[in-house]
């Protein structure tokens, strides 16, 4: 029997360890949902990676926010690099769950505690951001997540 060659996507994919500790570094994805109309709405947004699921905090009385109440379908990139050799990134694809209350008061919440404080740690030095009437927090579970790191490229060249 011969052995195929491993497709190159296929060998430039990070582990699930890779994942979690790039997910859990990176500060900044974008957010695609799809308006009334069928357009696409992109936007960056700050996120939480926490038991192989994406937590978004989202203002309620946004584009973003009617649109994912309308269709949760959603997609999303977490990407970093800036030369084509430092390229890596995940796309994460699936439906959304708000989850708590919307928008998010004080009232103390066990499912948020822990999503909340690695907010916290991540962004604002620990410190719990108070409940500002605003925003409220979205769960994406991902039904497809892709992964690419272009910096294994250099291993399959050689």
């Amino acid at each position: 029997m011969t052995e195929r060659a491993q497709r190159r996507g296929r060998a430039i994919a990070m582990t699930a360890t890779e994942v979690d500790e790039f997910l859990t570094a990176e500060r900044t994805c974008r957010v695609a949902t799809s308006g009334k109309d069928g357009r696409p709405h992109v936007v960056p947004l700050w996120f939480v990676w926490d038991s192989g699921a994406l937590w978004l905090s989202s203002v309620v009385r946004s584009q973003r926010w009617t649109d994912l109440m309308r269709d949760p379908r959603v997609a999303v990139v977490i990407d970093a690099g800036v030369g084509y050799m430092e390229l890596r990134g995940v796309e994460l694809s699936g439906e959304v769950v708000p989850v708590g209350d919307i928008p998010r008061t004080a009232t103390i919440d066990p499912v948020l505690d822990q999503v909340e404080q690695l907010f916290a740690d991540k962004y604002t030095g620990g410190v719990k951001a108070p409940a500002d009437g605003r925003h409220a927090w979205l769960r994406l579970t991902p039904e497809k997540l892709v992964s690419w790191d272009f910096r294994k490229l250099a291993t399959l060249s050689r």
